[in-house]
């Protein structure tokens, strides 16, 4: 065994360790205390909004998983250096562990939702590391001294190996096991279990017939709660037990309103229908769904509280301090903005933002749509700014009026004759008027929609193209309610959403 392939085979061993020790006194503590979650936190906040953009781009509804695993392998990393230093007999691989420790305390210890508790993860896991460290390193020392091929170095690899692997095993463990202690300790899931959804008072009319053109590949016009896209910056998803929620509407009103689950769940509920979408999706991309929602209509409690005059934005909080700002009309002017306690008929999925969500049709989610919400500031846009506003997002965020062609897909190959173009086309609380196709550099020709649910949710649609053999690029636009055609102006997401007609390019044979 070499030495600095045997330091560095410690120091991962070790740093596996520390990283599930911390784990499991996190699941104790705080899930979002963990050293990686702390650290990733930090990272989000920090990075620049392209680098965002690029992680969601790239990355999609994954971009989560992909920033955890790279810290992961950052960490291991430094912690291979560390073991490289100690077995060769400086302390700054000691000193490395301790610097980790500490940088990951002070990130837990900033956290907008830390206690005096949230530190005790990573000085755990750094003090475990330093000590394995410090007991692995002078095995892996005295294996790769010994004369080679003698006993001695034979006994002490084997020794080595034995420890090197009993401690990695050790960190796998330990890391599974508090993941889902801190689980099962915060008690969500359990509390989401024993929850029964009230019928609403004002439930959502039945789907029309025909909202769904029938053609195979177009998104289904109601999205299932384990494929809605969820993009937010939570990379530790907050666990609230419903029986310990409520929402503080305070700031700019008359009287500061507090509302409870319990109460919240003997309100007037309304069920609609309400599509989302994400302002990082590109034209044509998938960072939209479609779902029905419960909730308690915002717009009383609001009117509850008393909005003082000079009011023009209503900010609110996540559990884990994230913000979002949203025009205070909007939350005022009769459409069906709600606080959501249900999707699809079941309570609100952890990962949705169980036990209460924000769901505002018509604007953009960084500008609305809350999980987890606690808070409601009634403020103004000249006082308060979201967590997006200051990373170059603009502030109002309406949504824009945009299509997607779902089959074919592009690239693809069709066979000659009937070919079904199909997809789906929104403008959220405006509703769509018409969609069109052009084929090639031919006219627009009109499209057949399928029925509408509401202004407020998306709409599919079908073209009947009789192809022939050849290639062909197709293109599509919509049309909403009050006339506006969607734009042909490519446009990136930022600052307020993607802008330009989807295109595809299919070959027909």
């Amino acid at each position: 065994m070499k030495r600095d392939v045997g330091g560095g085979l410690a120091g991962v061993a070790a740093g596996a360790l520390a990283l599930g020790l911390a784990e499991v006194v996190a699941g104790v503590v705080a899930p979002a205390s963990a050293p990686l979650i702390a650290l990733g936190d930090v990272a989000v906040n920090a990075v620049p909004p392209w680098l965002k953009d690029f992680a969601v781009r790239n990355f999609g509804t994954h971009d989560k998983q992909v920033l955890l695993g790279t810290a992961l392998f950052i960490a291991l990393l430094l912690s291979a250096l560390a073991g490289i230093l100690l077995v060769r007999g400086r302390q700054w691989g000691t000193w490395l562990v301790l610097g980790l420790g500490a940088l990951s305390a002070l990130a837990a210890a900033t956290r907008p939702d830390a206690s005096s508790l949230s530190v005790l993860p990573s000085v755990v896991g750094a003090l475990a590391g330093m000590f394995v460290l410090n007991w692995l390193g002078p095995q892996v020392r005295q294996a790769v001294e010994a004369a080679p091929g003698s006993r001695a170095a034979q006994d002490g690899g084997r020794r080595a190996v034995l420890s090197l692997g009993g401690v990695l095993a050790a960190g796998v463990v330990t890391g599974g096991v508090g993941r889902i202690l801190g689980s099962r300790l915060r008690g969500a899931q359990t509390s989401r279990a024993s929850i029964t959804l009230p019928k609403p008072t004002h439930p959502a009319p039945a789907l029309p017939a025909g909202v769904s053109v029938g053609v195979k590949g177009v998104e289904p016009f109601i999205t299932d709660n384990d494929d809605f896209y969820r993009i937010d910056t939570a990379l530790s998803v907050p666990l609230l037990r419903a029986q310990d929620w409520s929402l503080r509407i305070h700031g700019l009103v008359d009287r500061e309103v507090t509302i409870t689950y319990a109460e919240l769940l003997h309100g007037a509920l309304v069920e609609r229908d309400v599509t989302l979408m994400c302002v990082s999706n590109e034209v044509g991309g998938n960072l939209t769904s479609n779902a029905r929602w419960l909730g308690l209509p915002i717009g009383p409690l609001l009117a509850q509280a008393g909005p003082q005059p000079t009011a023009n934005m209503v900010l609110s909080k996540s559990s884990d301090g994230w913000t979002a700002g949203t025009p205070l009309p909007v939350l005022t002017d009769g459409r069906d903005a709600l606080l959501a306690i249900g999707m699809n008929g079941v309570p609100l999925p952890v990962e949705h933002g169980f036990p209460v969500r924000m769901v505002v049709p018509g604007l953009y989610g960084y500008v609305s749509a809350t999980k987890w919400v606690v808070d409601l500031e009634v403020t103004r846009f000249d006082r308060a700014e979201g967590y997006w506003i200051p990373r170059g997002w603009s502030a109002l965020g309406p949504v824009k009026t945009e299509s997607r062609i779902d089959v074919p897909h592009d690239g693809g190959k069709v066979k000659a004759g009937p070919v079904a173009v199909a997809g789906i086309a929104w403008a959220q609380h405006r509703g769509i008027k018409a969609v069109e196709v052009r084929v090639g550099d031919g006219p627009w020709q009109l499209a057949t929609l399928g029925a509408e649910d509401s202004i407020d949710t998306w709409r599919q649609w079908v073209y009947r193209w009789n192809a022939v053999p050849g290639k062909y690029r197709l293109q599509v636009r919509a049309t909403d309610d009050t006339g506006v055609v969607q734009t042909a102006t490519e446009a990136e997401p930022p600052p307020n959403g993607a802008t330009g007609w989807h295109t595809i390019d299919v070959k027909v044979t």
